[in-house]
């Protein structure tokens, strides 16, 4: 084993630290924290741990996996505004935003901490350091990130109160029985699937509110102009899974007897965000339709 020692003055996670010292992404870090790789003053210790005063890190290079000491570099960021207070950006598709229990890849906040080390401390969870809302990792589109804790607070607000407007464009499969319609679904996450579902309040569905107005008509698919009020975990998705139409490409929300078309991701882009900054100012930010969405667009068959 080798041993490394540091003088730590302020707490810093275990996973940060030695990812810094092997110069390997922080989610491989925790994977071989994980596998015991890793000992903290010879106990295991977990990639959350607060290392402080002299510690003494101990790790053997030769025994992690390769896959491990790969160097993920993160994704540059595709930037739509950026002033003192926040950073939009239009993320793309296969990209998750934060870490969870079980992610071992790199994220869209690793992006955004090469790109600005200093937002690092904005927020209240290091894993979603900026982030005051979020995407899901298979979609793609517009999103805001706080570059200080005033405007964390003045953003997060903002989503809380839903004083924001979303707006997606999202092709489903099948043809939408109405042109216009509001979804007032409550859902939540279901004990048997692994993804959200209707269900009324009276057993644990939260409110969840979507609108959609269908803007062309495939032979077998839909085109939608999609706007939610509540932002629930995959509500779009779930509430089109509850009508019987799902997203296209989505292979979570799939349905018997329909198979998923292989598009490599999901059919939903968040084009517009509109928002209040911290300065005042109500700003609309707009990321046009990925090249990806464009040619299946162009593929399906529209009669």
């Amino acid at each position: 084993m080798k041993n490394l020692a540091y003088k730590i003055e302020t707490p810093e996670r275990l996973d940060q630290v030695v990812a810094k010292a092997l110069q390997i992404s922080r989610s491989k870090v925790q994977k071989a924290i994980k596998a015991k790789q890793i000992l903290v003053n010879g106990k295991v210790e977990t990639p959350h741990f607060k290392l402080q005063g002299t510690e003494i890190l101990a790790f053997d290079p030769t025994s992690f996996d390769d896959k491990v000491m790969s160097i993920d570099k993160p994704l540059p960021l595709d930037i739509i505004y950026e002033n003192d207070d926040v950073l939009v950006i239009n993320k793309p598709a296969n990209l998750l935003v934060h870490e969870t229990e079980s992610s071992t890849e790199t994220t869209l906040v690793d992006s955004i901490l090469a790109y600005n080390k200093k937002i690092a401390k904005v927020g209240n969870d290091p894993k979603r350091a900026g982030i005051v809302h979020r995407l899901d990792k298979d979609a793609s589109g517009v999103m805001i990130v706080a570059k200080n804790n005033n405007a964390f607070d003045h953003l997060k607000r903002q989503f809380m109160e839903r004083k924001t407007t979303k707006r997606y464009t999202v092709m489903v499969m099948g043809q939408m029985e109405k042109d216009h319609q509001t979804i007032m679904m409550p859902i939540s996450r279901s004990k048997t699937h692994g993804r959200m579902a209707a269900k009324p309040a009276s057993q644990g569905g939260k409110e969840a509110i979507t609108h959609y107005d269908v803007v062309e008509r495939f032979r077998h698919h839909s085109l939608l102009d999609v706007t939610i009020e509540t932002g629930r975990t995959h509500q779009i998705r779930a509430h089109m899974f509850a009508l019987a139409h799902p997203v296209v490409g989505d292979r979570l929300y799939r349905m018997k007897g329909i198979k998923p078309r292989p598009i490599g991701r999901i059919f939903l882009h968040a084009r517009e965000l509109t928002i209040t900054l911290p300065n005042g100012e109500e700003k609309i930010f707009t990321a046009p339709l990925p090249e990806d969405l464009q040619l299946v667009l162009a593929e399906i068959p529209k009669s």
